[in-house]
């Protein structure tokens, strides 16, 4: 195998490698990128088993072939070099030899054959969605998705087709729940499927690259792909059931709490400073027009703050992490007003933005 590639073009398709290959691994070769130069055509590829991604390099096949090479090392390799093109070949043993100007490189390789094999998608079993869209969609649902591992069902963010052709996206660690709901279009999904967090953040990156346009999302099997331009991102569903979260979002939660956004913000991240370093509990106590925001700690101190609110309900006392609203607050839009849906001191609330009306944000009471 050997290549000639721009060096900005072949950087560009290996930073999609770089999140997704493992440092420590139990099989050498998922630190590794796939070069595949066949038929007139250049691939770049990575996987870590649970997530893989593959891009298009521009650029002449001069011997056809495939290698793996070391993906950071490479990428180091091609970003620091300072000629503009690069030159790859397979040497013997599966050694690759990296000449731009006057610099010269051979690193270990190892065998194709090796490599994990990509799934195939066709291209009519996939659906357009508009892009921005969808990364909006993953920020605020992504950062609820449980880290306890041993509940794997809730390692992702659960995505599923409703009757009216919108699209849901919910995630919940059992302490919150982020739910949203958008037209997308249709998805053709049977059921329900629950999107890996590692994969969604690699989704997230690949939307930022662009606002505008559309990518293409299919699904296969236990396999979930994702097209933009030249670059195809594959993640692996988690297998297993997603509670149902119908029965977590309150219903008719009487007491309703108007208060501008920016202002709740910046409050509770004061009055957080001398909450607890692990659990942020902060009370926050609800009546005629104003919120009075405290936390107590007897390491460090107490901090009381009132912000006005627009409250006729019944006066609340009701305890909350304070770093489970900061992250709510930080992913919705910053103009516009927050409304608080409360019930009593030991239910769950909702939080809504006047700006996201298709958004809800489930939040259990804490006991301080």
């Amino acid at each position: 195998m050997e290549i000639k590639a721009e060096r900005g073009d072949l950087l560009a398709t290996l930073y999609w490698t770089q999140s997704i290959v493992e440092r420590r691994n139990t099989m050498p070769i998922l630190a590794n990128a796939l070069i595949d130069a066949q038929k007139g055509r250049i691939e770049l590829a990575a996987t870590d088993l649970e997530v893989g991604v593959r891009g298009v390099v521009d650029g002449e096949i001069v011997k056809p072939g495939s290698v793996t090479v070391n993906a950071k090392k490479l990428y180091e390799i091609v970003r620091e070099i300072a000629a503009e093109q690069v030159q790859l070949k397979r040497l013997e043993n599966d050694w690759v030899e990296i000449k731009s100007g006057k610099s010269v490189f051979k690193i270990v390789g190892m065998d194709a054959r090796e490599f994990p094999k990509f799934p195939t998608f066709e291209a009519r079993g996939q659906a357009t969605v508009p892009a921005n869209v969808l990364r909006g969609m993953i920020e605020r649902t992504i950062f609820a998705v449980s880290t306890d591992e041993t509940r794997y069902s809730l390692n992702g963010v659960f995505i599923e087709q409703s009757a009216g052709g919108t699209v849901r996206m919910v995630s919940t660690d059992g302490h919150r729940l982020a739910f949203e709901e958008q037209a997308l279009g249709t998805l053709a999904l049977n059921k329900g499927v629950i999107l890996p967090r590692k994969g969604l953040g690699e989704l997230r990156k690949l939307l930022e690259s662009g606002d505008e346009g559309v990518v293409a999302i299919g699904f296969k099997e236990n396999m979930a792909l994702v097209s933009r331009d030249k670059v195809e991102l594959f993640m692996r569903l988690i297998d297993g059931d997603f509670p149902d979260y119908t029965k977590v979002i309150p219903k008719g939660n009487p007491n309703l709490a108007k208060v501008e956004h920016g202002e709740l913000l910046q409050s509770l991240r004061r009055v957080s400073i001398l909450s607890n370093e692990r659990y942020k509990g902060v009370k926050m106590d609800f009546s005629a027009n104003h919120i009075s925001i405290s936390a107590n700690n007897p390491d460090l101190g107490e901090a009381v703050e009132e912000i006005d609110a627009e409250y006729g309900g019944a006066p609340i006392s009701i305890g909350f992490n304070a770093r489970y609203i900061l992250d709510v607050l930080s992913v919705l839009g910053s103009d516009g007003e927050v409304t608080i849906e409360l019930k009593d001191e030991l239910s769950p609330s909702v939080i809504r933005n006047s700006g996201s009306p298709a958004y809800l944000y489930v939040l259990m009471p804490m006991r301080l």
